[in-house]
């Protein structure tokens, strides 16, 4: 059997695997004096604003006065704050329950008012992808954005508009508008040369970029450095250096750390035996797989599948189940029900 996943690319493959698939949001009506800390947490947040302004301070970046026809994204969860004005005073924000609540929430004083659309995607067990951790802790997408700007000015219109007048199946436009705009944030940094850290510029490379491509939609397939060189039309030390510059780290061990993370979403996500997620990912021998498992994940994949289980974060996959016959019923299966976002 073949793995088969209908993402796409290298980018799409990565935002699903890693990332939790529907954003949440919180709209906010602020007004002057007002101010949010916010803590590092396992999360990329992101924040527009439908009018008036907001100071953003994102620990190690510069201060960014966010208006509108902006987005600005915190894509490692580093503490920053938000507020109207410096010297504002900030209350630390605390997590309530994962639900997309449009219904906003009104803090601060009695001044100038400031609507802000807030959101995050969780990191799925706390860990990046490689190839987003070197983004910079701070990515502003501006309307007035000479390549993109068209299609940042319309995602965000369609999130405002989304978000002050909810209809049928608005949480599924907001998520997908969500990703819609994480997208253009990776393209915006890798084109723009703001990264020049291994990671993102891997993106912007035709033959690096395709290399990654082929590992991940042929996640089975035997790679070496040699026949992934050939594909892509370069020697064999040429592109292994090139991609180690670009990516952060060697062909093999990249393909081996994807190989772990695609099996946890596997893990988690269907119920599939754990020889057969091992098989699906590119490994034929069960004791090679839960070594390679444990190096980047830290624990066996039963260790994992079990705690998952334990708290009930494992989704099953809805699969017919198989007739039987009136002398033997089927047994009662319990199932974990994923938790609510």
């Amino acid at each position: 059997m073949e793995l088969q996943d209908p993402r796409g690319d290298v980018i799409a493959d990565v935002l699903g695997a890693s990332l939790l698939r529907h954003a949440l949001y919180r709209s906010l009506e602020a007004h002057a004096p007002w101010g949010l800390r916010i803590p590092q947490q396992p999360r990329a947040s992101f924040y527009l604003v439908a009018r008036g302004s907001a100071r953003l301070e994102v620990e190690g970046e510069r201060v960014h006065m966010l208006s509108p026809g902006e987005v600005a994204f915190v894509p490692h969860g580093t503490p920053h704050v938000i507020r109207d004005a410096e010297g504002s005073a900030v209350t630390t924000a605390c997590d309530g329950p994962l639900t997309s609540c449009l219904v906003p929430r009104r803090i601060g004083g009695h001044g100038a008012a400031t609507t802000v659309v807030a959101g995050f995607f969780e990191i799925r067990n706390g860990r990046e992808p490689p190839i987003l951790q070197k983004m910079p802790s701070l990515v502003v997408l501006s309307s007035t954005d000479t390549v993109s700007g068209p299609w940042i000015s319309a995602t965000l219109q369609l999130v405002l508009a989304e978000s002050a007048a909810p209809r049928p199946a608005t949480s599924v436009v907001l998520q997908r508008l969500a990703d819609v705009l994480f997208v253009l944030a990776l393209r915006s940094v890798g084109a723009s040369g703001q990264c020049k850290a291994p990671g993102v510029p891997a993106l912007t490379d035709p033959r690096i970029y395709e290399a990654l491509n082929l590992m991940h939609a042929q996640l089975k397939e035997p790679w070496t450095v040699v026949s992934l060189a050939k594909r892509v039309n370069m020697s064999r030390s040429g592109f292994a250096a090139r991609f180690t510059e670009l990516v952060g780290e060697p062909p093999l061990q990249y393909l081996a750390r994807w190989r772990v993370t695609r099996a946890a979403e596997l893990l988690r996500d269907g119920d599939e035996k754990i020889e057969a997620v091992a098989n699906l990912v590119g490994y034929e021998s069960l004791p090679a797989f839960s070594r390679a498992f444990k190096r980047w994940q830290g624990e066996s994949p039963a260790t994992f599948r079990r705690a998952l289980e334990q708290q009930g974060l494992r989704r099953q996959s809805q699969r017919p189940t198989p007739r039987r016959s009136a002398q033997r019923p089927e047994p009662s299966r319990a199932t974990t029900k994923a938790p609510t976002t």
